[in-house]
C-alpha cells in the first residue's frame, strides 16, 4: 500500500497570470457568450469582448480614484454580473478582491470587513450598505442597484460604465504569478476568523489540472447556484467554466426555490453540473415523483454532474448510474484552492473514498493520519495571522489540513476531522463523521445529522429531517431500496429505530453503537452559522446551539409531548 500519492499526469503549462487566461480566451471566442444571468424573466447573455469592455471601464475608474497594486476591495452581494466584472477589475490592478456572505446580519458581517481591512467595498444595494456601521473607513463605495443614502464615497456601478472609457489592451498581463489575487473565508468562518491569501498561480494551476481531465470547452454549458464567496461555488466552479471558454449561466435559486431552478435547467440545458448533495436529493425526490422531469434533467447533452462538501446517499448515485450520467466527487480546502481529489466515475463509489489526487498534487500521511498537501494550488497563508500560517505550513510548504485519512488502492479516504474526534466517558475513541457518513449514505430522509458523545457514556445522533422527502413518490421503489418510506415524522421516527437499530448490529465495535437519537423539525441555515456556505453542518455551531437537546439525551428515555420523537435504540 502506497504512503504518498501523486498524480501520474504531468500538470500542462498554464498562463501567468489570470488576465493572461483573459486575453487568450479572448482571442479565441470575443463573439462567444462567457456569462449570462436572468433579466425581465429570460436570459441576458453577455459576450467575451462586451465583458472585457466593462473590465476596462472599471478599471479606468479605480486607477482615476488611486486604486493601487495590494490594495483590497471587499463586496456584499449575492452572485451577479456587476460582482464578476469588479473581480477580475481588481485582480487587473494587482489589488484582492475579497467576497463576504450577503446573508450575514450586520454584527458578524462588520466582523469580517473589519478584520480583512479592505481599502474599498462594493455593495448590492441599500440592504447591504445598511450593514455597514461606518461608511468614511472605505476610500469609496461602490453599489449596483440604486440606493437613497448619499455620500462623497458612493458611486453607482452604471455611473462608472458611463463616465470612464474603455482601454484598447486588457491591462495586468505582467502581474506576477505569486501575487495574491483573492482572499476567501474558510468555510464555517464566525468568532475566529480565518482568511485565505490566494493567487493567480493557485487559481491557474488548478484550472490547468481541471483541462486535463475533463477537457471542457466552449460548447460547454454551466447553470450556477453556488455561492461566489465560497470557494467551491466561487473559485472551483466559476473557474472551470471561465478558463475553459464555457458559458456560465447563474441560476437565480440559488439552491433554495427548486421549482426555479428547474426553470433554469430548462432553459440552459446544463452540460455539467456542480452541487452539494442536498440539492441533488431535492432534484431525485422531484424526478421520483415526475417522469418528464426525469427527462429534463437527464438529457442528451449532460455530461457529469460534480459533488463534493458531504457524502452522497447511495440511492441518489444510483439514479444517475441508471441513467448513465457520471458522478464525480471532489475534496479540497478553501487552503488548497479548493480541490486536490478527484473520483473516478467508472470504480464502484465507496463511502469517504473521495479519489486520487489531480495532477500536480503531492498527498501524504503524518504519523497521526493527519492528511497532508503539497502543490501550486496550496494558498500563500492566512491573511494577518502568521501563527495560524506557520501551524499548517511547513517550510517545504506542505499544508497540514487537518482531516484525518487512508490512502487505499482506490483513492484517499476520509476518515475524520481531527477536532471532530472524541472520546467517551470510558476513554473509548469515537470518530463521529464514520458514523454520520453511513448514515447519510443509507437514510435520503436525513438532510443532516450530528453524531455527539464528549465524555459521555455512549454516543448519540441529533437528526434533521427532510421534510421534502414526505410528499407522494411514484417510484418508492427505485429512490429508497428497502425503505418503508415514511410520509410524516411519526412514521419517520418509527422507521428511523428499526434503522439505526439495524445499524448498531452491522458494527463490531459496541462503543460506537447508537443508543439514543432525537429527531429536530428544524431547518438549519447558514445566516445563523448552523450550516457552512457549502450547507455543510457546522458542528461546533450545532453543538452550542442544540446542547439542551443533546443533553436530554442522557437524561430519560420517557418520551413526552414536548419531545416526541426522541428515540431509543435497542
Amino acid at each position: 500500500m502506497k504512503n504518498i500519492y501523486n498524480s501520474k499526469i504531468v500538470l500542462p503549462e498554464y498562463p501567468k497570470n489570470l488576465m493572461q487566461m483573459l486575453a487568450v480566451n479572448l482571442e479565441k471566442y470575443s463573439d462567444n457568450i462567457i456569462y449570462q444571468e436572468i433579466s425581465d424573466n429570460e436570459y441576458k447573455p453577455l459576450k467575451w469582448h462586451q465583458f472585457i469592455q466593462n473590465i476596462s471601464c472599471i478599471q479606468t475608474y479605480l486607477h482615476s480614484i488611486g486604486f493601487k497594486e495590494g490594495d483590497s476591495l471587499a463586496i456584499l452581494s449575492q452572485n451577479r454580473k456587476e460582482m464578476l466584472e469588479l473581480e477580475f477589475a481588481v485582480m487587473s490592478m494587482g489589488g484582492c478582491f475579497i467576497p463576504i456572505f450577503s446573508g450575514y446580519f450586520s454584527d458578524i458581517a462588520n466582523i469580517l470587513i473589519d478584520f480583512c481591512e479592505a481599502d474599498y467595498i462594493a455593495v448590492a444595494d441599500e440592504i447591504q450598505l445598511s450593514k455597514l456601521d461606518n461608511l468614511k473607513k472605505f476610500k469609496k463605495i461602490i453599489y449596483f442597484d440604486e440606493i437613497n443614502k448619499q455620500s462623497v464615497n458612493l458611486i453607482s456601478i452604471n455611473d462608472i460604465f458611463s463616465t470612464s472609457k474603455t482601454n484598447q489592451e486588457l491591462q495586468g498581463l505582467d502581474i506576477d504569478p505569486n501575487a495574491v489575487c483573492l482572499k476567501m473565508y474558510t468555510s464555517g468562518t464566525m468568532g475566529n476568523p480565518k482568511l485565505v491569501e490566494l493567487t493567480h498561480g493557485n487559481i491557474l494551476s488548478q484550472q490547468s489540472a481541471m483541462k486535463v481531465l475533463w477537457n471542457l470547452d466552449n460548447s460547454d454549458r454551466f447553470l450556477s447556484y453556488l455561492p461566489w464567496h465560497h470557494s467551491f461555488g466561487g473559485i472551483f466552479e466559476k473557474y472551470s467554466a471561465i478558463c475553459s471558454g464555457s458559458t456560465l449561466s447563474l441560476d437565480d435559486s440559488y439552491g433554495k426555490d427548486m421549482n426555479k431552478m428547474i426553470s433554469n435547467w430548462k432553459s440552459v440545458k446544463p452540460t455539467v453540473f456542480f452541487s452539494v448533495p442536498r440539492i441533488y436529493q431535492a432534484l431525485t425526490t422531484l424526478m421520483s415523483q415526475n417522469k418528464e422531469l426525469k427527462k429534463l434533467i437527464f438529457h442528451d447533452e449532460l455530461k457529469f454532474v460534480f459533488t463534493a462538501a458531504a457524502p452522497l446517499p447511495e440511492n441518489i448515485s444510483d439514479m444517475f448510474d441508471a441513467n448513465n450520467i457520471p458522478v464525480y466527487e471532489g475534496w479540497g480546502l478553501t487552503e488548497t484552492s479548493p480541490c486536490c481529489t478527484i473520483t473516478n466515475p467508472k470504480l464502484q463509489r465507496e463511502v469517504g473514498v473521495v479519489g486520487k489526487p489531480i495532477p500536480g498534487i503531492s498527498i501524504k500521511l503524518s504519523k497521526e493520519n493527519e492528511i497532508l498537501v503539497k502543490g501550486p494550488n496550496v494558498m500563500h497563508g492566512y491573511y494577518n495571522n502568521p501563527e495560524e500560517t506557520e501551524k499548517v505550513l511547513s517550510n517545504d510548504r506542505w499544508f497540514s489540513t487537518g482531516d484525518v485519512g487512508k490512502i487505499t488502492d482506490t483513492g484517499l479516504k476520509l476518515i475524520s476531522r481531527i477536532d471532530r474526534i472524541f472520546k467517551l466517558s470510558n476513554a473509548e475513541k469515537i470518530i463521529p463523521t464514520e458514523i454520520e457518513n453511513i448514515l447519510y449514505r443509507d437514510c435520503a430522509y436525513m438532510t443532516h445529522c450530528f453524531v455527539s458523545g464528549s465524555g459521555k457514556d455512549y454516543p448519540i445522533v441529533l437528526v434533521f429531517p427532510n421534510k421534502e422527502m414526505f410528499k407522494e413518490i411514484s417510484d418508492k421503489t427505485q429512490l429508497m431500496k428497502g425503505c418503508k418510506c415514511p410520509i410524516n415524522l411519526d412514521e419517520y421516527a418509527k422507521c428511523l429505530k428499526n434503522c439505526l437499530g439495524e445499524w448498531n448490529t452491522s458494527i463490531d465495535t459496541k462503543y460506537s453503537k447508537l443508543k439514543k437519537a432525537r429527531i429536530l423539525d428544524y431547518e438549519l441555515s447558514i445566516e445563523s452559522g448552523e450550516l457552512t456556505p457549502s450547507l455543510k453542518l457546522a458542528p461546533n455551531i450545532v453543538g452550542k446551539v442544540f446542547n439542551v437537546e443533546i443533553e436530554s439525551l442522557y437524561q430519560s428515555s420517557d418520551v413526552n409531548k414536548e419531545q416526541s420523537y426522541i428515540i431509543s435504540v435497542d
